[in-house]
């Protein structure tokens, strides 16, 4: 028998002051409310109630009891109307790991925007290029590169993964600009380092794909080091588009080749927001998640 029932029971005969009071308030028969006053006795060991065919009172020890039980109940409710209001407000910490590229230069910027919307989250950020058991780490939602291979997570699409080849005013004056993808052979590339990459840049134009081996002197497994690098002007570097878009906007950068479609990789370089699976998806992970579709889209 459940004992929370049990117990609304117990008070409720105490309050109503007789069983079939009790009955009518609880919408149950008079023999379950004499079951379940029977059965919290049994188990506590000792009598809550004295009873006669026309009065009913509480006994020493129902009286310490009915004082006390009603405080837990009042804090059971309480707690279950606290963590209900999860599932129904956007409150409460929200952790995150982000990519430092796209966390840098993207998402992190616009994060006072989602929290003055939302003056009820807190956030715990973590930059990081490493794909972590979510579950296990207690992270509610990751911004990750490429296919999801773990179907225990949902994955929704943010970005198509779109490269530009860029490189600062500053170089293009020291250098010059390649006319083509092949004349990259002679220049100095800044190359992203990491698994299912090399040194193979690939181009696309008018469905024709051109794969250009580049070397350089620097290489990084941080996309942050190769914005820093292009805009100091030490190489072209292959960077997201949606990284480089406001540099190339305000003249720090330039796109070398605005009519070509450009990858570091045959892997599927999209950008995803991943999450645990479950049924009920918290509401503040619900609204991260069209924060950062509405971010990507604009």
């Amino acid at each position: 028998m459940d004992e929370v029932l049990t117990n609304r029971a117990f008070i409720q005969v105490v309050e109503s002051g007789s069983f079939s009071a009790a009955s009518r308030e609880l919408g149950i028969s008079v023999a379950t409310v004499a079951r379940q006053i029977n059965s919290l006795e049994s188990r506590l060991g000792v009598h809550l109630l004295h009873r006669t065919t026309r009065t009913l009172s509480l006994t020493e020890a129902g009286r310490l009891y009915w004082d006390r039980i009603r405080e837990v109940l009042r804090l059971y409710d309480s707690v279950k109307r606290e963590v209900a209001s999860y599932q129904k407000d956007v409150k409460g910490l929200l952790r995150m790991q982000l990519r430092h590229s796209v966390g840098n230069q993207v998402i992190v910027p616009a994060l006072p925007g989602f929290l003055e919307k939302y003056p009820n989250i807190r956030l715990e950020v973590t930059l990081t290029d490493i794909r972590e058991d979510l579950v296990a780490q207690g992270i509610d939602i990751a911004v990750w590169l490429g296919s999801l291979e773990d179907s225990s997570l949902i994955a929704r699409r943010l970005s198509p993964g779109r490269r530009m080849v860029c490189c600062s005013p500053a170089y293009v004056a020291k250098r010059g600009l390649p006319d083509s993808p092949a004349a990259l052979v002679s220049h100095n590339c800044i190359i992203y380092r990491a698994k299912n990459y090399d040194n193979s840049w690939r181009f696309t134009k008018d469905g024709k794909t051109t794969s250009v081996n580049v070397t350089g002197d620097l290489e990084s497994d941080s996309s942050a080091v190769l914005l820093t690098s292009a805009i100091n002007g030490h190489g072209l570097a292959m960077l997201q588009a949606a990284m480089v878009r406001s540099a190339v906007a305000s003249g720090e950068l330039v796109d070398v080749f605005p009519g070509y479609q450009v990858s570091s990789t045959d892997a599927d370089t999209a950008l995803f927001a991943v999450y645990p699976g479950s049924k009920q998806t918290s509401p503040k992970t619900r609204a991260f998640i069209e924060f950062l579709v509405r971010l990507f889209k604009e």
